[in-house]
């Protein structure tokens, strides 16, 4: 019973949030030109984003599935073939802002690279003296 009435009292709850919000958003003004353009701007940026986690996703696979041939052939085993007609991962290149009348143009994001970050020193140098 008193689970019952604290359900009814939790949704009672929401109810009257969701209402309070909704009259909150009502009274925004509309977004200024600067604004709208610097959404479009972080869309963009997400899209070019999630294209270069899918070729970066897609790469992975190759090399796994490249992985298990030889892993299969070294045992002596036939590998089935992948998916006939599989499409080559697409490489989306670097990000390039799209240019906006008055705003400030900003630097294209280089893409991912398969280079190797280079190694850390072997030792660290201190400014302080040993006695």
């Amino acid at each position: 019973m008193n689970r019952m009435i604290g359900v009814i009292a939790a949704f009672g709850l929401a109810a009257l949030g969701a209402g309070w919000s909704g009259v909150a958003l009502a009274k925004l003004p509309p977004l200024s030109e600067e604004a709208k353009a610097k959404a479009a701007e972080a869309k963009a940026k997400a899209d070019w984003s999630g294209k270069v986690a899918a070729y970066q996703l897609c790469r992975a696979q190759d090399r796994a599935a490249a992985a298990y041939s030889a892993s299969m052939k070294q045992q002596g085993k036939e590998a089935k073939p992948g998916m006939a007609g599989a499409a080559a991962c697409a490489d989306p290149g670097p990000y390039v802002a799209a240019a906006t009348a008055g705003g400030p143009a900003t630097a294209p994001i280089a893409a991912p690279s398969e280079a190797k970050l280079a190694a850390a020193p072997a030792t660290v140098q201190s400014g302080v003296k040993k006695p």
